[in-house]
C-alpha cells in the first residue's frame, strides 16, 4: 500500500497557518478542526514547517504562557521530513517511528499534496492484514 492509497480515501485537503500567526491561534485552530498538528505555510514556501500539539506544550514549558502571544515560526519545527504519493506506508510508519513524530505532509512536484497521520498509516495496515487474514480464511476453506 502506498501514500497515494491513503489519501485516495482520506483527502487531500490540509490545515495550514501562516508563520506569523500566534501560537493561541494554532491552538484554536487545531482545536476547531481536531487535529495534532498544522502545516506551517507561506505564498512562496507550501511547507516552511510543521507546528504539533508537541511544539506547543514544550513551548509554555520553557517560556510558559506567554508563549501562546509568540508566532508559529518561534515555536514550529522547520526541517519537516516529507513523503511522495508513491511512497510506501511501511516505510512512512518506520520514519515516523524512527524520528518521534506522527505527521508527515506529502509533496508531489513541490506542492504540498496532503498529510499522513501515524493514525492513517496504523488503520491502513491494520485493514490490509484484516482483508489478507479474510482471504486466507477463504481459501482454507475452500480448499
Amino acid at each position: 500500500m502506498r501514500v497515494e492509497d491513503i489519501l485516495r480515501h482520506k483527502g487531500t485537503d490540509v490545515a495550514t497557518i501562516s508563520p506569523n500567526a500566534t501560537v493561541m491561534e494554532a491552538v484554536e485552530k487545531m482545536r476547531e478542526i481536531g487535529a495534532g498538528a498544522l502545516v506551517v505555510s507561506t505564498d512562496t514556501q507550501p511547507i516552511a514547517g510543521i507546528v504539533s500539539e508537541r511544539d506547543v506544550v514544550r513551548a509554555i514549558a520553557a517560556s510558559g504562557d506567554s508563549s501562546l502571544r509568540a508566532p508559529v515560526e518561534t515555536i514550529m519545527t522547520g526541517s519537516v521530513v516529507t513523503c511522495q504519493p508513491g511512497d510506501l506506508i511501511t516505510d512512512i510508519m518506520t520514519a515516523m517511528t524512527e524520528n518521534r513524530f506522527r505527521h508527515m505532509p506529502v509533496e508531489d512536484g513541490g506542492r504540498l499534496a496532503g498529510i499522513i497521520s501515524i493514525g492513517d498509516a496504523v488503520k491502513n495496515r491494520l485493514d490490509e492484514l484484516e482483508n489478507e487474514a479474510t482471504n486466507l480464511r477463504a481459501y482454507i476453506a475452500t480448499a
